[in-house]
């Protein structure tokens, strides 16, 4: 029982959602289907709304009935409505809140972050951070989510960071801060490394719209088979470093070109197409590595 008293404004949503468990009721007979389905993305299963002429509908589940408020579904630990926010117990009484507005705090001094730059580093009390891997190498560089950005800006707030986070410089705290030093710095490294090269930024971009690339997946175009043949038999032939860099040169311009090519498919969210100009943009690096071996 809540001991607490219900005010004439707390709605029945609000009541519902005090408690995590609800009873499964059968549906009556008299209910009647609407043609309306959903999926629960936990349970696994279709749904059905149903309705009957009380103002209580159900959502059907593998032959059980479970209520419904307003559109809402209570049969499992979520429910589903376009824009429904999430509610939070906070000092015994119900508020709204999106995951999003959750706060950064020190975990040294409590403070928290203000939001205008990365929480590597506490802005109060200057202690370094955990990782926070939601993160991601461009808000850390502090450079635009985008493909096509200005490299040799990223040089100086690589350092900047470093300057605050080499391990070398925190030698003297805790053993809880030099961990977390070590792995902020490692971390700063991979994205200055990622993002200053064109293949490795293309493959990082598509990787945080949820599209994985197979870097070792085989060439199946004959185009680029015929294409990599010749290529291998001018750098065996070629004599002397001015033969090897005209090859280089040549490589760098495709390079460009598929640079430019996996920009307009990224842009236009042409997924295949970006994996495919990933695939030339592999190749050609690897080539231009080898050459550069040879010189």
């Amino acid at each position: 029982m809540w001991k607490k008293k219900l005010y004439s404004s707390t709605t029945l949503l609000t009541i519902l959602l005090r408690t995590r468990k609800i009873p499964k009721i059968h549906s009556p007979n008299s209910v009647s289907h609407k043609n309306i389905t959903l999926l629960d993305p936990l349970l696994q299963t279709s749904a059905s709304f149903s309705s009957s002429s009380s103002s209580s509908p159900f959502v059907e589940i593998e032959g059980l009935s479970f209520p419904t408020v307003g559109g809402i579904f209570f049969g499992g630990p979520t429910f589903h409505r376009e824009n429904v926010n999430l509610f939070t117990k906070k000092k015994n009484s119900f508020c709204s809140e999106s995951k999003s507005a959750k706060k950064l705090q020190c975990w040294n001094c409590d403070a928290t972050a203000d939001g205008t730059t990365p929480f590597l580093v506490c802005q109060s009390c200057r202690s370094v951070q955990a990782v926070n891997h939601s993160i991601n190498y461009f808000q850390i560089l502090g450079v635009e989510r985008k493909y096509n950005i200005e490299v040799e800006k990223l040089e100086g707030k690589y350092k900047n960071w470093q300057k605050k986070l080499h391990p070398d410089l925190v030698h003297s705290k805790s053993q809880r801060e030099r961990e977390y030093a070590a792995e902020q710095s490692a971390r700063v490294i991979n994205a200055y490394r990622t993002l200053t090269d064109p293949l490795s930024r293309a493959i990082y971009i598509l990787k945080l719209e949820n599209v994985v690339v197979d870097e070792e997946e085989r060439i199946t175009d004959p185009e680029l088979l015929a294409e990599i043949m010749e290529l291998r038999e001018a750098v065996e032939e070629a004599e002397g470093n001015q033969a090897l860099n005209q090859i280089k040169a040549q490589i760098q311009d495709k390079m460009q070109y598929w640079c430019k090519s996996f920009e307009d498919a990224f842009l236009n969210k042409k997924y295949e197409d970006a994996i495919a100009s990933i695939q030339r943009m592999t190749y050609y690096k690897r080539a231009n590595e080898e050459i550069i071996k040879k010189l």
